[in-house]
């Protein structure tokens, strides 16, 4: 008698998705790769597919000490990593995203299968799932979620530096997924391009949406050039310069070219200067899109040396980013403490120079994108010895953020700054001029 066979099980829609975003998590936890380069290594997949691969991995990385409390007390012993991935992805679904139960169990199930070693833990994790999709929500219950997501050091850092309620409200901000903001154009009618995006107008002058579902090649001014991508604190350091039509301004560490964009169609003539070539190259495209001209110079900036100097310098060096974790929550397991000194080594090098290049009378802005306040404070501390004299930053400069203008007269916005618009990256910006 023949012995029937075996139709192979069948594949639920999505299980693509989930295997990927377990890729994701293992290349950031178990690699420390950003997730941007994780996501460019990933086999090619449908724009949907691939937006809610990221969508679940970031959702991860951004509650990961919620989701292991969660999941925790269903488990006798840690799993695998790759299995552990796999749980963290399919509690997010359920208790984060609001995936349909089912589709959220069967499809983990089946993207832990087909991973290596992974048919062995695949009863577990429907078991467990299973039991999360029947509790539902009220796991979340008295979880201290806003302290669970943050590492040890940051948390001590911030509670340091920004006092307890801003340490809270900096890691309450980081749950939630960044707004898209665009910087338009200068000549543009702000009030009609929001209208057409359907965008917010901030008081910054910055264009807010919504995070989108959609690729941003698709909006209404992207193929002619219009606008470009930047957070509304991001767009401030170029502002705070005040170029001036025809003045000589270097935009140092410019990549991936934002701020070079705004001095650009602000009418200088702008040199920027980028270490790396494949950064530099992207600089130059982005440049190309919105028809803005740059003189763009490949270099150290510690070792470039122009003809003469400049009448302004931007200079927005590397940092631990800590400010752009709404954006980038990989950064929360991917820096360390012993980060800090080296970066700081070479942003007072950076600084260095920038006054070097900066001609006398001119003026000098320094900008991190860190929470830090060794990146920021730390860094300007001995600015005098340099020949920089603070040009302090007032309010009436920044509309609708008196309280990130310190009493130093320096910025300092927090991602918890115009909550109720959906909040900001966290920038330190301080003003010099060369004497």
């Amino acid at each position: 008698m023949a012995r029937a066979s075996l139709s192979p099980r069948p594949v639920p829609a999505g299980t693509a998705s989930r295997k990927a975003a377990i890729a994701l998590l293992e290349a950031v936890l178990g690699q420390r790769r950003t997730l941007e380069e994780a996501l460019d290594t990933l086999p090619p997949l449908p724009p949907q597919d691939r937006a809610f691969t990221h969508l679940l991995a970031a959702t991860v990385l951004r509650r990961l000490g919620t989701l292991d409390a969660v999941l925790e007390p269903f488990l006798h012993r840690p799993p695998p990593r790759i299995v552990q991935h796999a749980l963290r992805i399919g509690a997010a679904q359920l208790l984060l995203i609001g995936t349909a139960p089912h589709a959220a169990v069967s499809a983990t199930v089946a993207a832990v299968r087909s991973v290596p070693k992974g048919e062995a833990f695949a009863g577990l994790v429907n078991a467990v799932l299973r039991r999360i999709a029947a509790a539902g929500p009220t796991l979340l219950a008295g979880l201290n979620s806003s302290r669970l997501d943050t590492p040890d050091w940051l948390w001590r850092a911030w509670h340091a530096a920004h006092g307890p309620a801003a340490a809270w409200a900096i890691a309450q901000a980081h749950a939630r997924e960044a707004p898209l903001d665009l910087t338009l154009k200068p000549g543009l009618d702000p009030a009609a391009w929001a209208e057409r995006l359907g965008a917010v107008l901030l008081p910054t002058g910055s264009l807010r949406l919504a995070a989108l579902d959609r690729s941003v090649l698709s909006l209404p001014g992207y193929d002619e050039g219009a606008w470009w991508v930047q957070d509304a604190a991001a767009a401030l350091p170029a502002r705070l310069l005040r170029p001036s039509p025809g003045e000589r301004v270097a935009d140092l560490c410019a990549a991936p070219g934002g701020k070079t964009a705004q001095l650009a169609a602000a009418g200088a003539l702008v040199t920027a200067v980028e270490a790396s070539p494949a950064r530099a190259q992207r600089l130059a495209e982005n440049l190309a899109r919105l028809r803005l001209a740059a003189e763009l110079v490949v270099a150290d900036a510690v070792a470039f040396t122009p003809p003469i100097p400049f009448d302004a310098v931007l200079l927005d060096p590397p940092c631990t980013a800590t400010g752009t974790i709404r954006r980038h929550p990989d950064i929360l397991y991917l820096k360390r403490p012993r980060d800090l000194g080296p970066l700081v080594a070479t942003q007072k090098a950076l600084l260095a120079a920038a006054a070097r290049l900066t001609r006398p009378g001119g003026r000098l802005v320094y900008a991190v994108c860190s929470l830090q306040p060794e990146e920021g404070e730390g860094v300007i501390a001995d600015a005098t010895s340099l020949g920089l004299a603070p040009e302090p930053i007032r309010p009436e400069e920044v509309p609708g953020l008196d309280e990130a203008v310190t009493r130093a007269g320096h910025l300092r916005t927090l991602p918890c700054h115009w909550a109720e618009r959906g909040g900001l990256d966290g920038f330190f910006v301080a003003r010099f001029r060369r004497v």
